[in-house]
């Protein structure tokens, strides 16, 4: 056990409060540790501002929380009774303290089935991983020594992710920290110990009793890390990504013929996913990246002129993703994200590929919207080629129509373009009823302010209404 006092006071914020935790533990006789990721990023980077704060006490958590919640003068915490652990909303870090405690399961669910009190040796042991099963004591009499009876400093060190208890129990217990494997070796750069790695294979399929909207949530963490492919590699090579995400599996092992990409789908969608992540920290976009390829197996097909090819496969996907959003959870405002980029994501490069005429470029703009930004840097990240002489023609291309985009004098008010005459200003005007004819009129009059031929307003698209009335009479 070393003394670690130095670190702690070098980080201000977590110094501050494990001097109240300490005082406290003091006042009502309860041992109380910093645990799990505090101190294992405590560890990694001293200096780092405390992000959120893991307390361990020997003793009820919950009424601790109580107690310290009313020291820095935050009014309700949110208890958890059945894991004897509370959460601390503390305006400057999350803080959470739970009891040191033992857990037994039962095979058909994640949750513990029993929780009994305990202390710190016992509550380390039933952690998920040993660089998460490192402590440092808060008390008085011993402040600031650390405790690391599984040698999670040394993993840490030399960069293996193991359990501390035999792998088989640790994930049979709560298969969701399967799945956290591959986060945290994607967040830290270490790699799975080979037995822990044979054990997630051989419990992958209990994945299954785990909700999907923990499913999901570990899913999107490790999308927000700086190299998601580490992580989703994982998935694949472990037999998980076949029981979360059965669509991207398939992907696995399936060559293809393209310049812009490597041959085989699966890793052609890792690299894409990794080059979205250097060029933006928003998680809908990696996940676009990650689903813009879904339904390539679909409409994989054999030419021999051409090689494979994927016809269609932008449309295919963008339907198959409102069934997926649904089954994977994602939210509405996620699944229209997703939709809408995937089924634009051959735009830009169409219209690389040739003379871009001004209506084409405000067409893309305006089924885009918003999201144009995003759509391009996802065409960016989707050149996966190694030739560089290809790679800089490749962007230069989109240089070129991102260059065009911007010499429309309208982009902004394209970008969240509507028409601006009703459907039942149409019905009203041609006398007619609700149906596809209306929807046809109504398209008319905004191809023809995409294409330039009218201006973007009620008196243009009114005027233009009247002449196409008169014609036809």
């Amino acid at each position: 056990m070393t003394l670690i006092k130095d670190i702690i006071n070098q980080n201000k914020r977590l110094s501050n409060i494990s001097k109240i935790i300490s005082d406290l533990s003091r006042e009502i006789q309860i041992d109380a540790y910093l645990v799990g990721g505090c101190v294992r990023d405590l560890m990694l980077n001293p200096s780092k501002d405390a992000i959120d704060v893991d307390i361990m006490v020997e003793g009820d958590g919950i009424a601790f929380a109580k107690i310290l919640a009313q020291k820095i003068n935050v009014p309700k915490i949110v208890p958890f009774k059945k894991f004897a652990t509370a959460k601390i909303p503390y305006k400057e870090f999350e803080i959470e303290v739970a009891s040191a405690r033992l857990e037994k399961y039962v095979k058909s669910s994640r949750s513990p089935s029993e929780v009994t009190l305990s202390n710190i040796q016992d509550d380390l042991l039933r952690r998920d991983f040993t660089v998460n099963a490192m402590a440092v004591s808060l008390n008085e009499q011993n402040f600031g020594e650390f405790f690391d009876p599984f040698n999670g400093m040394e993993d840490l060190n030399n960069k293996i992710l193991k359990t501390p208890l035999d792998p088989d129990t640790t994930f049979s217990d709560d298969p969701l920290r399967m799945m956290r494997a591959a986060y945290f070796a994607s967040k830290l750069s270490l790699s799975i110990e080979k037995n822990c790695l044979e054990s997630i294979k051989d419990n992958a399929e209990r994945i299954s009793i785990v909700s999907q909207e923990r499913i999901t949530n570990e899913l999107f963490k490790i999308l927000g890390t700086k190299k998601p492919s580490i992580g989703l590699d994982i998935l694949q090579q472990s037999g998980l990504m076949t029981f979360i995400f059965p669509e991207i599996s398939v992907m696995y092992g399936l060559d293809q013929s393209n310049e812009y990409h490597h041959k085989d789908i699966f890793y052609h969608t890792l690299e894409v996913v990794d080059n979205a992540a250097q060029l933006s920290d928003k998680l809908d976009l990696r996940l676009a990246a990650l689903v813009h390829d879904i339904a390539k197996p679909k409409t994989r097909r054999l030419s021999k002129s051409k090689g494979y090819t994927f016809y269609g496969h932008d449309d295919v996907g963008a339907r198959m993703l409102k069934g997926i959003s649904t089954n994977m959870k994602f939210s509405n405002s996620t699944r229209d994200y997703i939709t809408k980029l995937t089924s634009l994501h051959l735009r830009p490069i169409s219209l690389a590929k040739k003379d871009v005429t001004d209506s084409a470029i405000r067409r893309l703009i305006v089924d885009a919207g918003e999201e144009i930004d995003d759509l391009m840097k996802l065409c960016r990240a989707d050149i996966t080629t190694k030739n560089p002489k290809n790679i800089t023609k490749y962007l230069g291309n989109f240089d070129r129509v991102e260059k065009r985009m911007n010499e429309v004098i309208e982009i902004d008010e394209l970008k969240a373009f509507q028409s601006p005459v009703r459907g039942d200003e149409i019905m009203k005007m041609f006398d007619l009823p609700p149906g596809k004819e209306v929807g046809k009129i109504k398209t008319m009059v905004e191809d023809a302010i995409i294409n330039g031929e009218i201006k973007n307003d009620y008196s243009s698209a009114m005027s233009f209404l009247d002449q196409m009335k008169y014609k036809k009479k």
